[in-house]
Parts: C-alpha cells; structure tokens; sequence
C-alpha cells in the first residue's frame, strides 16, 4: 500500500523551499492508566466523515503554521481515497460548535496503530485543551483493538515547540531521530522560518 506522502512531491521544475527538519518517531505499548477523558461544558469530540475541502480547511488551519504540507500535495483523488479507508478514525474537537481541533488514527499499520495527525487550531492553542484531547486520542487508538500492539506517532522540529514535551507527558517513549531534507513548493505559501531553511 502506497503511503500518502508518497504523493507529496512538488512538480518536476517548480520552485521549493529546502527544508531541514528533525523528525523524533515516538511509541507507545500500552494503555495510559487513568481516568476516562471529561469534557467541560460547551466542549466535544465528534467522529467525521469529512469530504476532500472539508478536510483540506482543517487540516490548513490546524497545520498551516507549522508547515503540513504533504496532505496539500496529494491529487484530490487520492485524498478522497484515504478518507473512504474503513481503517480511519478522524475525530474533531468543538468549543462551542466551532472546531478546535482535529486527530486521525491511521490502523492501516496493523497491529500498530499510526496517530498521523494531530493538532488544534492557532485560537484554541494555550487553553489548556491540547493535553486532554491527546489523552482522548490515545485512548480512543487502544479502545476495543484486541491485538493492538501500540501507538506510535511522530513530530519534527517544524512543529509547536510543545509538541514533543507533550507526547511525552501522554507516555509516548522516543525510539528514533531522523534529519530529514523537505522540498516545499513556494506555491503553497508556507513561511519557513529561518531555522530550518536546509
């Protein structure tokens, strides 16, 4: 199975950013302890089943920032046949009515489970929200998977600066460290920052 970065390549010729980034691959083998996840009122997680621009909006306002570029990339025909895999699991955080936020468990990677995306949106950010709903993630990957043998999930040196910290107060256990040389189109007016001009 073709994985969907495979499809995120900028066309032959087209101007690029060069990009350098650090990519920390993270896991996790068992179930967090604790309590279920509780929301305070006005706050949500809904299961979606999302069209092609209905994702394409959240995963830009979510990710824009922080350079999610690779989903921007890919036809939307391959797009809409990743989204229809019965082996996705997107949920979105609401404040509200307004979405917060968004995750997607990825279990084509059976008998792991692969959180592919996760991240809220710039207003929602420093409300204290993230950690919860990265504990709803968590649990909603190991609920009911009978054989799951872990979550894993992967964040960069591109992405918010809490990010790392954060999974690993989840209970996410780092195995790995890439450097990672990306070709951003121009065209999709990403700011790169200077850091990790490669």
């Amino acid at each position: 199975m073709a994985h969907p970065s495979d499809y995120a390549r900028p066309q032959q010729g087209e101007p690029v950013e060069h990009v350098q980034v650090t990519v920390v691959f993270l896991r996790m083998l068992e179930p967090p302890l604790g309590r279920p996840v509780a929301w305070p009122a006005g706050v949500s997680v809904e299961k979606a089943s999302l069209s092609v621009a209905e994702y394409r909006q959240i995963y830009d306002a979510v990710g824009h920032e922080w350079l999610w570029w690779m989903r921007r990339l890919m036809p939307d025909d391959m797009l809409a046949e990743h989204l229809s895999r019965a082996t996705l699991d997107i949920r979105l955080l609401k404040v509200n009515g307004r979405i917060a936020g968004f995750y997607e468990l990825d279990a084509s990677y059976w008998p792991y489970v692969n959180l592919n995306y996760f991240g809220l949106t710039p207003e929602f950010i420093g409300q204290g929200l993230g950690g919860t709903f990265l504990r709803h993630a968590v649990l909603a990957a190991f609920e009911g998977a009978v054989g799951l043998r872990g979550l894993l999930v992967n964040t960069c040196s591109a992405d918010h600066p809490r990010a790392l910290p954060g999974y690993l107060r989840a209970g996410f256990v780092e195995y790995r460290r890439e450097v990672e040389q990306w070709d951003i189109p121009t065209r999709l007016g990403l700011a790169v920052p200077e850091h990790l001009r490669g």
